[in-house]
């Protein structure tokens, strides 16, 4: 029933969505099919997905790491998605951009975890954020000094990207990205029993003859895709995936095979609410990854002093 509720809220804000905008609310007597078909559709359609690619994306972290302060952005995925994204268009046009982003995303989750227990602290929840910190630095330096290598006049649409935003998108870019991002999403969602048990620690796991490093090896791809193909289609949208499975845990309880599919449905309506706000707010159309980003902080600020007694 409360996944029901979950899917409801989905459906009607991307159907309230589709009526609210820069250019008023739209009434049947004035309905425009122009603006809803070919500018406001794809926009909400792939709002929609990217929310829900990064909730689950997050979910998944959260209960592999057995960190409640992981999610794509703090440890460095969305980092690499972006120099994926950035070289491609900078340097190797001939490579498909989400496949780009997909092995930068992948780039960042191994260097991340490398540093992590190569600094002794594999199951540490406070190495694993720093080293994301130092991973996500370090590669946004690079996309940085590409940046500063592009010409003048595509910078500008560059550094709008990478804001998170999206303003650029056309049925086009949901051809492109969002078959990715689907991918990665199902083999989250076919996964999401096995969430639980990888959350154990490694010798339980174990017992129960279930391959650690196998399983979580798949989900760590799956979840660079997701986050790859996401960065792809609308730039480094920061907090969704931390933020998400925490406010779905308080609703459906701790059991990831409900809270996954939960954060689908909220991720989704988050993300497309952000977005119909960030477009309506200004007729400039403001970066949606701004609004994540000033929600997104605070709320860390909560959960780091909530969970700081267990970083002793």
């Amino acid at each position: 029933m409360k996944q029901f509720l979950l899917f409801l809220c989905c459906l009607l804000v991307c159907l309230g969505a589709l009526l609210i905008g820069p250019t008023g609310f739209l009434w049947p007597s004035n309905f425009n099919h122009l603006i809803i078909w070919e500018i406001r559709a794809p926009r909400i359609l792939l709002a929609a997905i990217c929310g829900a690619a990064l909730a689950s994306s997050g979910t998944a972290l959260q209960a592999i790491c057995k960190n409640p302060l992981v999610d794509p952005y703090l440890i460095g995925l969305s980092a690499g998605g972006a120099l994926g994204c950035a070289l491609a268009v900078a340097f190797f046009p001939f490579l498909p951009v989400p496949l780009a982003a997909f092995l930068g995303a992948l780039l960042a989750a191994v260097l991340t975890y490398t540093l992590a227990y190569v600094q002794g602290g594999g199951e540490s929840r406070l190495k694993l954020i720093l080293a994301g910190v130092v991973v996500s630095a370090f590669l946004m330096a690079i996309v940085s000094l590409i940046k500063f290598l592009l010409d003048p006049h595509r910078l500008s649409e560059i550094v709008f990207w990478m804001m998170g935003t999206f303003a650029l998108t056309r049925w086009e870019t949901i051809k492109q990205t969002v078959p990715f991002m689907l991918s990665g999403i199902v083999v989250l969602f076919l996964l999401r029993y096995r969430l639980n048990v990888l959350s154990l620690p490694e010798e339980e796991v174990r017992t129960l003859g279930v391959s650690v490093a196998r399983e979580r090896g798949l989900i760590i791809m799956a979840v660079a895709l997701t986050v790859g193909a996401t960065v792809a289609a609308a730039g480094i949208i920061g907090w969704v995936g931390l933020m998400v499975p925490h406010i779905v845990r308080m609703f459906l309880g701790p059991e990831n095979e409900k809270v996954l599919p939960g954060s689908l449905w909220l991720g989704a309506a988050i993300m497309v609410s952000a977005d119909t706000l960030a477009r309506s707010l200004t007729t400039m159309d403001l970066p949606v990854g701004i609004l994540t980003a000033l929600v997104g902080a605070p709320f860390f600020v909560y959960l780091l002093g909530k969970t700081s007694k267990e970083w002793s």
